[in-house]
């Protein structure tokens, strides 16, 4: 099955419990008046799309009703599909544009950051990157030993230190390892905790001085990954997030077990910040840079 079918599967949920329903309310309104964009509004709110993001929508619906570009049904459904690609934006792929180039990976405990991690590791070296991964999330053994199962899965290298290491210690460790081994890419663990925004700001802030220090000219992403079966407290934790970090891009996990897949335009449209990878699957292929053309073909199709 090639990851476009994946997609359309992944995304079967949202599919149905927004664009599904919206299909029957087409049928069951002869004529596209307030009483049907109430009853729009309703369905997109419980997908979890958004209030301000679904008003920016229906806002836009009622233009084109105004200015005559919809008559009928199917001219709904087109213009929908119009403004959720308008929405999404365009795809912004990683800035990998210097050997090496550094990846710093954030999120809360439980969202699927180190699978994430795991996944994109083994999709850099399916391009041919050679990546190492340094496993700062010392907070947790846990977090290390899954990381070690993973890389081990990619087949990258993985630097550790002990738990209750200094994450800026385990990072200056690899890269000295990145430096040696000629690799084009570090990835970076980080703790996943965000209950004490100020530990999480010294920690990331001590970090990226080693990085600034040792890597200076290197190419920099930070990784926000998100759980989008958490809905819009998805969004609420990358608005907390983006206070603490500077991020460049989101990871949005596990979107093939949940209905609430229009988080994604509600993120584009409130924080700015680009999707850059999507996970449908617990395979190690199923993580993708996020294509904003085939996210639309497989909500619509």
């Amino acid at each position: 099955m090639g990851f476009f079918e994946k997609l359309k599967n992944g995304l079967q949920k949202t599919k149905n419990a927004l664009f599904g329903k919206i299909d029957n309310l087409l049928k069951s309104f002869v004529r596209i008046d307030e009483d049907f964009l109430d009853e729009l509004e309703e369905l997109m709110i419980t997908a979890d799309v958004g209030v301000e993001t679904t008003e920016e929508i229906l806002d836009t619906l009622r233009e084109r009703i105004r200015d005559g570009r919809i008559k009928e049904a199917d001219d709904v459904r087109a213009t929908l599909r119009e403004i959720v690609r308008e929405l999404i934006g365009e795809h912004e792929p990683l800035d990998l544009s210097t050997t090496p180039s550094v990846i710093l990976v954030i999120g809360v405990n439980g969202v699927g950051k180190t699978t994430s991690i795991g996944k994109i590791s083994a999709a850099l070296k399916h391009e041919g990157k050679k990546v190492v991964v340094a496993a700062a999330d010392t907070f947790r053994a846990a977090a290390t030993e899954q990381l070690a199962v993973w890389c081990e899965r990619s087949g990258v290298d993985l630097i550790k230190q002990g738990q209750g290491a200094d994450p800026a210690s385990v990072v200056f460790d690899a890269i000295q390892a990145v430096k040696s081994r000629h690799a084009d890419v570090l990835l970076i663990d980080t703790a996943g905790r965000l209950h004490n925004k100020k530990n999480l700001m010294d920690e990331l802030a001590k970090i990226n001085r080693v990085i600034c220090r040792e890597l200076p000219d290197s190419a920099r992403e930070t990784l926000l990954v998100l759980d989008a079966t958490t809905g819009q407290n998805a969004v609420n934790q990358a608005k907390e997030f983006k206070n603490a970090a500077e991020i460049t891009g989101l990871v949005l996990t596990k979107l093939d077990g949940t209905a609430k897949g229009g988080i994604v335009l509600s993120i584009r449209r409130e924080l700015g910040i680009p999707v850059k990878f999507i996970g449908v699957g617990e395979q190690i292929d199923d993580m993708r840079p996020f294509d904003a053309d085939a996210f639309t073909d497989a909500l619509f199709e």
